[in-house]
């Protein structure tokens, strides 16, 4: 791939249009560009009007190889009954169009809101959508030529490597004893408490115990449409890989249960694992991985580390506000965590600690 500020150059409206949208029969429509980002994984999306139809047009930052696997992906859920917007293809057929060494792929759009938190009901159909979802992808396949996506973290090796960092980070607050560094101090032995919670519960779990899926692995409100039917739709595969299954049930779970009108509430998040369960069952040791995810203090992990290791060259002022931000829920983040291994402990007649 060539360099993203020459690729900036070729990323217009007008140029897409003019160079991209004929090779799809589209020179006539109408563009918008939605998104950019400019990045190291530079992406744009632009809305396509022709008609009565809208399509979605994406320049994604993988490879060809990843390309296909993704392709893979929506192509299997697509043929066992999951809404995913297929990728469309070509004049000549071809699933992409290569313009400058940008790769494109084009999508019907998806009209509809996005799940809503605070909507029962779209709390109901995604996550029941997602256990779907993993029900039929045990015996996916990728086509030939794809890339080999996998995840499969070793948890207790993470949670570990992340605990150790926090410990490194403490020792560079007491060096330089700033304001950011005495707030991190200030919430250092709660957040530890929980670090050391998870560890404890990583190292307990058998992995092999762990289902495998193909997972989207960012399962989250904005990927998750609900249209006028009230039909779960899915979109942005960029993420998708094979994973364990508990991976994309613990991403979606933290991204609802942390924020202000949940409060780490311990009854939402085990409603929300009994509609999984509904359609496809979880056993403890997935459980246990599933606590281990949500335990562990990943925005006080990752604040601390990142300016740490900026600490020269970042805004300070951002990163206090941030570590503020992180620790307002800290008791109700270790009540949820207490009540969860309790109910965990009760449904499996297991001691977790």
């Amino acid at each position: 791939m060539e360099s993203n500020k020459f690729n900036i150059n070729f990323l217009s409206e007008e140029n897409v249009k003019k160079n991209v949208l004929p090779i799809y029969n589209l020179e006539n429509a109408k563009i918008t560009k939605i998104k950019f980002k400019d990045s190291d994984k530079q992406r744009a999306v632009y809305k396509v009007d022709y008609i009565n139809t809208s399509y979605c047009l994406k320049k994604v930052y993988f490879s060809i190889n990843d390309l296909l696997f993704v392709y893979s992906a929506i192509e299997w859920f697509f043929r066992n009954g999951i809404n995913v917007p297929r990728i469309l293809p070509t004049k000549e057929k071809s699933r992409f169009v290569n313009y400058k060494n940008m790769l494109f792929i084009l999508t019907p759009w998806v009209n509809g809101l996005k799940c809503d938190y605070d909507n029962t009901n779209h709390m109901i159909s995604s996550i029941s959508n997602l256990a779907l979802m993993h029900k039929v992808s045990t015996n996916f396949i990728p086509i030939n030529g794809s890339s080999n996506r996998n995840g499969f973290e070793n948890l207790y090796y993470s949670t570990s490597k992340h605990l150790k960092q926090l410990l490194l980070c403490s020792n560079l607050a007491f060096k330089y004893k700033d304001t950011f560094s005495n707030i991190f101090l200030q919430y250092f032995s709660q957040n530890i408490e929980l670090c050391q919670t998870a560890e404890k519960i990583a190292s307990t779990i058998n992995t092999k115990m762990l289902n495998k899926a193909l997972c989207h692995s960012d399962y989250v409100n904005k990927n998750i449409i609900v249209d006028e039917s009230n039909k779960i739709w899915v979109i942005d595969f960029d993420k998708c890989k094979m994973d364990y299954a508990v991976h994309d049930i613990s991403y979606f779970l933290r991204r609802f249960l942390k924020r202000d009108n949940t409060q780490w509430d311990i009854k939402t998040a085990i409603d929300t694992l009994n509609n999984y369960e509904s359609i496809k069952s979880l056993n403890i040791n997935e459980y246990k991985a599933i606590l281990v995810y949500l335990a562990f203090p990943q925005k006080y992990w990752k604040i601390s580390k990142d300016y740490y290791n900026n600490i020269n060259k970042c805004n300070k002022n951002s990163f206090i506000v941030l570590m503020k931000k992180a620790n307002e829920q800290n008791e109700s983040h270790i009540q949820f965590v207490n009540e969860m291994i309790k109910y965990l402990e009760d449904k499996f007649n297991e001691k977790l600690l």
